[in-house]
Protein backbone atom coordinates (compact mmCIF):
# COMPACT_ATOMS: atom_id res chain seq x y z
CA UNK A 1 0.00 0.00 0.00
CA UNK A 2 2.97 2.02 0.75
CA UNK A 3 3.88 1.53 -2.99
CA UNK A 4 1.12 2.56 -4.29
CA UNK A 5 0.92 5.83 -1.96
CA UNK A 6 4.12 6.46 -3.16
CA UNK A 7 3.24 6.36 -6.97
CA UNK A 8 0.34 8.55 -6.60
CA UNK A 9 2.08 11.45 -4.93
CA UNK A 10 4.72 11.24 -7.36
CA UNK A 11 2.34 11.84 -10.05
CA UNK A 12 0.96 14.30 -8.14
CA UNK A 13 4.33 16.08 -7.75
CA UNK A 14 5.12 15.88 -11.54
CA UNK A 15 1.84 17.11 -12.32
CA UNK A 16 2.10 19.94 -10.40
CA UNK A 17 5.85 20.53 -11.17
CA UNK A 18 4.79 20.42 -14.55
CA UNK A 19 2.19 22.65 -14.71
CA UNK A 20 4.39 24.95 -12.87
CA UNK A 21 7.49 24.95 -14.95
CA UNK A 22 4.87 25.77 -17.81
CA UNK A 23 3.67 29.00 -15.53
CA UNK A 24 7.30 30.14 -14.92
CA UNK A 25 8.10 30.13 -18.81
CA UNK A 26 6.15 33.27 -18.93
CA UNK A 27 7.93 34.80 -16.55
CA UNK A 28 10.30 36.22 -19.52
CA UNK A 29 6.74 38.85 -19.98
CA UNK A 30 5.05 38.55 -16.70
CA UNK A 31 8.40 39.90 -15.40
CA UNK A 32 8.22 42.97 -17.37
CA UNK A 33 4.80 44.10 -16.11
CA UNK A 34 4.61 42.82 -12.19
CA UNK A 35 7.85 42.57 -11.06
CA UNK A 36 9.76 45.71 -12.74
CA UNK A 37 7.70 48.84 -12.20
CA UNK A 38 6.76 50.92 -13.99
CA UNK A 39 4.84 49.36 -16.26
CA UNK A 40 6.00 50.92 -19.64
CA UNK A 41 4.26 50.98 -22.97
CA UNK A 42 7.64 49.43 -24.18
CA UNK A 43 7.41 46.89 -21.80
CA UNK A 44 3.61 46.09 -22.02
CA UNK A 45 4.26 45.96 -25.83
CA UNK A 46 7.34 43.52 -25.09
CA UNK A 47 4.97 41.41 -22.90
CA UNK A 48 1.93 41.88 -24.97
CA UNK A 49 3.83 40.33 -28.16
CA UNK A 50 5.14 37.25 -26.35
CA UNK A 51 0.97 36.81 -25.30
CA UNK A 52 0.35 36.86 -28.81
CA UNK A 53 2.84 33.91 -29.46
CA UNK A 54 1.33 31.87 -26.77
CA UNK A 55 -2.09 32.21 -27.73
CA UNK A 56 -0.73 30.74 -31.51
CA UNK A 57 0.07 27.40 -29.14
CA UNK A 58 -0.41 24.27 -31.40
CA UNK A 59 -4.05 22.42 -30.52
CA UNK A 60 -1.78 19.48 -30.02
CA UNK A 61 0.04 20.76 -26.84
CA UNK A 62 -2.72 22.39 -25.49
CA UNK A 63 -4.38 18.69 -25.30
CA UNK A 64 -1.03 17.28 -23.92
CA UNK A 65 -1.36 19.95 -21.22
CA UNK A 66 -4.80 19.30 -20.82
CA UNK A 67 -3.61 15.80 -20.03
CA UNK A 68 -1.37 15.90 -17.55
CA UNK A 69 -3.30 18.65 -15.70
CA UNK A 70 -6.64 16.68 -15.68
CA UNK A 71 -4.31 13.28 -14.47
CA UNK A 72 -2.77 15.52 -11.59
CA UNK A 73 -5.94 15.86 -10.29
CA UNK A 74 -7.35 12.55 -10.58
CA UNK A 75 -4.47 11.27 -8.88
CA UNK A 76 -5.08 13.77 -5.93
CA UNK A 77 -8.91 12.46 -5.91
CA UNK A 78 -7.65 9.37 -5.98
CA UNK A 79 -5.40 9.79 -2.94
CA UNK A 80 -8.41 11.79 -1.18
CA UNK A 81 -10.68 9.03 -1.66
CA UNK A 82 -8.55 6.66 1.23
CA UNK A 83 -10.32 8.68 3.90
CA UNK A 84 -7.31 8.99 6.38
CA UNK A 85 -6.90 12.09 8.46
CA UNK A 86 -3.63 13.10 6.95
CA UNK A 87 -4.79 12.48 3.07
CA UNK A 88 -8.01 14.90 4.26
CA UNK A 89 -6.07 17.38 5.76
CA UNK A 90 -2.75 17.79 2.92
CA UNK A 91 -4.88 16.19 0.06
CA UNK A 92 -8.25 17.73 0.51
CA UNK A 93 -6.17 21.38 0.62
CA UNK A 94 -3.95 19.99 -2.39
CA UNK A 95 -7.08 19.63 -4.51
CA UNK A 96 -8.64 23.12 -3.26
CA UNK A 97 -5.54 24.89 -4.45
CA UNK A 98 -5.22 23.01 -7.52
CA UNK A 99 -8.58 23.34 -8.50
CA UNK A 100 -8.72 27.20 -7.95
CA UNK A 101 -5.12 27.34 -10.27
CA UNK A 102 -7.19 25.16 -12.67
CA UNK A 103 -10.34 27.30 -12.49
CA UNK A 104 -8.17 30.40 -12.70
CA UNK A 105 -6.57 29.24 -15.63
CA UNK A 106 -9.64 28.15 -17.41
CA UNK A 107 -11.88 31.32 -16.90
CA UNK A 108 -9.25 33.49 -16.88
CA UNK A 109 -6.40 32.86 -19.11
CA UNK A 110 -7.49 30.94 -21.47
CA UNK A 111 -10.65 33.67 -22.19
CA UNK A 112 -8.20 36.31 -22.32
CA UNK A 113 -5.07 35.15 -24.17
CA UNK A 114 -8.13 33.67 -26.69
CA UNK A 115 -9.97 37.33 -26.90
CA UNK A 116 -7.09 39.98 -26.58
CA UNK A 117 -4.17 38.89 -28.32
CA UNK A 118 -4.54 38.87 -31.82
CA UNK A 119 -1.90 39.88 -34.23
CA UNK A 120 -0.70 43.22 -32.28
CA UNK A 121 -0.08 46.22 -35.04
CA UNK A 122 3.74 47.53 -33.24
CA UNK A 123 3.53 50.47 -35.22
CA UNK A 124 1.32 52.06 -31.73
CA UNK A 125 3.22 54.13 -29.97
CA UNK A 126 0.91 53.56 -26.86
CA UNK A 127 -0.92 50.63 -25.90
CA UNK A 128 -4.29 50.50 -26.49
CA UNK A 129 -5.75 50.53 -22.51
CA UNK A 130 -7.80 47.67 -22.85
CA UNK A 131 -4.36 45.50 -23.99
CA UNK A 132 -2.91 46.98 -20.98
CA UNK A 133 -5.35 46.05 -18.88
CA UNK A 134 -5.66 41.85 -20.34
CA UNK A 135 -1.51 41.94 -20.14
CA UNK A 136 -1.66 42.77 -16.27
CA UNK A 137 -4.53 40.81 -15.82
CA UNK A 138 -3.03 37.57 -17.61
CA UNK A 139 0.44 38.20 -15.63
CA UNK A 140 -1.42 38.70 -12.18
CA UNK A 141 -3.44 35.26 -13.52
CA UNK A 142 -0.27 33.63 -13.92
CA UNK A 143 1.18 34.62 -10.21
CA UNK A 144 -2.37 33.24 -8.77
CA UNK A 145 -2.10 30.02 -10.36
CA UNK A 146 2.04 29.59 -9.67
CA UNK A 147 1.05 30.29 -5.98
CA UNK A 148 -1.49 27.93 -5.72
CA UNK A 149 0.60 25.04 -7.48
CA UNK A 150 3.56 26.37 -5.04
CA UNK A 151 1.11 25.34 -1.99
CA UNK A 152 0.00 21.78 -3.87
CA UNK A 153 3.84 21.24 -3.69
CA UNK A 154 4.20 22.25 0.01
CA UNK A 155 0.95 19.97 1.05
CA UNK A 156 2.40 17.03 -0.70
CA UNK A 157 5.86 18.04 1.26
CA UNK A 158 4.31 18.30 4.01
CA UNK A 159 2.23 14.88 3.89
CA UNK A 160 5.27 13.53 3.27
CA UNK A 161 7.17 14.46 6.23
CA UNK A 162 4.48 13.61 8.60
CA UNK A 163 4.27 10.26 6.73
CA UNK A 164 7.71 9.55 7.21
CA UNK A 165 8.41 11.45 10.50
CA UNK A 166 5.33 10.79 12.18
CA UNK A 167 4.45 8.85 16.05
CA UNK A 168 7.61 7.39 17.34
CA UNK A 169 6.04 4.66 18.88
CA UNK A 170 4.45 3.32 14.92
Amino acid sequence: MAAMNGTRVSVVVFATSFLLGLLFTHWIADSLTLWKPPATDERLWMAARYYFVIAQTSIGFLYFFAFVAIGGGFTILWCLREGEAGNLMFDGGSIFLYASALAVYMHTVLPNLNANFVPISEFAKEIPESLKRSTLELASSHLVCSVALTGVLALQAGRWWSENNGDPDD
